[in-house]
């Protein structure tokens, strides 16, 4: 394709993104007048100006974003995609100051103005990041011992029937049951509120990442295994080689699932015992009427679960490139 061609793909691009752009920077800009100049109804909340001047520097780095997609047509489709949802956010946070704040329809203190949560980011980071950290480390932990063992199980019973004798019962008897259901026995069991919290997490990750990774195993073309034993391969070559990339598919599925279902649990699990975490920092802002910190815990809490799962996608697209594309998250 010559460069006369280029030329003439990329300007529809660029119109898209100019009037998306103008959009999104007024929605923004009018979003931030009726923060600043709006008189509150109730109380003169902390963070008002501040949530203002916040929604004016939204705007102003779409500005510088938008002049430099000109140049990067990848960032310029990518402003293209996210503009409808870049104007709806700061419509959806205008109702939300309308609401709260400024008309006080909502009953306070059970919802909080967004300069609210904002106050709570500012003046409250520390304890925030350190249960952020503790619950990380709690998730990370249990997620990684229970995504190990399932997989471990998954490959067995899809591989030896023999093992799936014993297995397969055992899962369908322990796996349908909630975590949440064995707290008060884990509690009982266990030397200390960590470690039942490891297991209770590792149980919600390794059922759902047992099963997927057993279809997967289970349902590989038997052509396969044909073929690699005419070339003279071993068992374990047709296990490492053949049945496990075969099943990754499944496996990731069952990751996502168990991912979900981790995230669950470990908010229960902290609200029994810990001393620190995220599932600890809710008890506490419910036990305080703090429901300001309770939002801005569940909105980090939402964003580490996006984030997590959107990094497990670029592994499984890193790792299984020859299905990129077919999910998206």
């Amino acid at each position: 394709m010559s460069s006369a061609d280029a030329t003439t793909l990329n300007p529809p691009v660029a119109l898209k993104v100019g009037w998306q752009g103008a959009a999104v920077v007024a929605a923004w800009v009018a979003v931030a007048l009726l923060i600043s100049y709006w008189p509150n109804a109730t109380r003169n909340w902390p963070m008002t100006q501040g949530l203002a001047n916040l929604c004016v520097g939204v705007a102003v780095v779409f500005i510088l974003l938008s002049l430099l997609g000109r140049k990067l047509t990848r960032l310029g489709l990518r402003l293209h995609t996210a503009a409808p949802w870049l104007i709806a956010l700061p419509a959806l946070l205008g109702l939300w100051e309308l609401l709260t704040a400024k008309l006080a329809l909502l009953p306070v203190p059970f919802f909080a103005p967004p300069q609210a949560l904002l106050a709570v980011y500012l003046e409250d980071y520390a304890r925030l990041a350190d249960s952020l950290l503790h619950s990380a480390v709690l998730l990370g932990s249990g997620v990684a011992l229970g995504a190990a063992t399932g997989f471990v199980a998954g490959v067995a019973i899809g591989w030896s029937t023999r093992i799936g004798y014993w297995l397969h019962p055992v899962l369908r008897i322990l796996g349908p049951v909630p975590s949440t259901a064995l707290l008060p026995l884990c509690f009982f069991l266990f030397p200390s509120s960590w470690s039942a919290s490891v297991f209770l997490i590792a149980l919600a990750t390794w059922f759902p990442v047992t099963v997927l990774t057993w279809s997967g195993v289970a349902s590989v073309d038997k052509a396969y295994y044909d073929v690699a034993r005419t070339l003279g391969a071993k068992q374990g070559f047709l296990i490492f080689k053949v049945a496990i990339p075969a099943a990754l598919p499944h496996v990731f599925v069952g990751l996502f699932m168990g991912l979900g279902a981790s995230f669950s649990t470990l908010v229960v699990a902290e609200m029994m015992g810990v001393k620190s975490g995220i599932g600890w920092y809710l008890q506490w802002a419910q036990g305080w009427a703090a429901y300001a910190n309770m939002y801005a815990a569940l909105l980090i809490m939402a964003l580490a679960c996006s984030g997590l799962i959107t990094g497990l996608f670029l592994v499984r697209d890193r790792l299984l490139a020859w299905q990129k594309g077919t999910m998206k998250w």
